[in-house]
């Protein structure tokens, strides 16, 4: 079963993954979750810094930061996302969040295929405040079957692009939203938004994969790009949140 721990000075609670993310944060009772995207993404410690900010105009403590949605210039080699994550933890460490080998924090991470940022940076992130309308978000996953082996190992239908191959990708990824969003007891009837990152064509299977089951109530928003480790096609991330804002920098 998976396991659920309660992240008390934040405020949610938070379905443990892996030591780079969560796999989904849910708020606690007495709290909810909103999100702030930046109108233009902000480098890794920029963003940071005026995340940290816009809690502390809200009288919240970093600790009530949940989740982030990232943008990276390209994709990594499985090494290469390691590294980064190590670097990208040390914030988190120092908030008081990252402890352990244990990240309470969900998250996407995903590279843009066009004007890529120069850097790895902020599109987005997620936070709670006192209130009684609590919400979730699913981290985001790429077509990697859970479990141990690298990535190459994992992927389904590695290299293939065809429909059918995009199909079957897909099916994996919302099986897997599908568990995490349930491990925090909800679903689709309480997700507010659905994102979809990939550069290959999606419209032979949105009918059948994504609206018959649910996932595109609130509709569904096509990023165009690609997941974060080489080898990966497709990602999907979902939030129910009753607050979000764009921040002007």
């Amino acid at each position: 079963m998976p396991e659920i721990q309660s992240f008390a000075p934040g405020g949610y609670r938070f379905l443990v993954h892996q030591f780079q993310y969560s796999g989904g944060v849910a708020a606690l009772p007495g709290f909810r979750i909103e999100r702030a995207r930046f109108l233009r993404p902000l480098p890794l410690a920029a963003g940071f810094a005026a995340a940290e900010a816009h809690l502390a105009r809200l009288g919240r403590p970093p600790a009530a930061f949940c989740a982030c949605e990232l943008r990276s210039p390209r994709q990594f080699t499985e090494a290469g996302f390691v590294a980064f994550n190590r670097h990208y933890v040390q914030q988190l460490a120092a908030w008081g969040i990252f402890r352990d080998e244990i990240n309470p924090v969900a998250r996407s991470n995903v590279c843009p295929e066009l004007a890529p940022p120069a850097e790895p940076s902020f599109y987005a992130f997620s936070y709670t405040v006192p209130g009684e309308e609590g919400g979730f978000v699913a981290a985001g996953s790429g077509e990697a079957r859970e479990g141990p082996g690298s990535y190459a190992e994992r992927i389904v239908r590695l290299g293939d692009q065809s429909p059918a191959a995009m199909r079957d990708k897909a099916h994996l990824v919302l099986q897997i939203i599908e568990e995490r969003m349930a491990a925090l007891g909800c679903g689709w009837p309480e997700a507010t938004a659905t994102q979809l990152y990939t550069v290959y064509p999606i419209h032979s299977f949105l009918a059948d994969e994504f609206v018959a089951r649910g996932a595109t109530a609130g509709g569904l928003t096509w990023h165009f790009a690609r997941p974060p480790v080489e080898g990966l096609d497709l990602e999907v991330d979902a939030r129910g949140v009753s607050r979000e804002l764009v921040l002007a920098q």
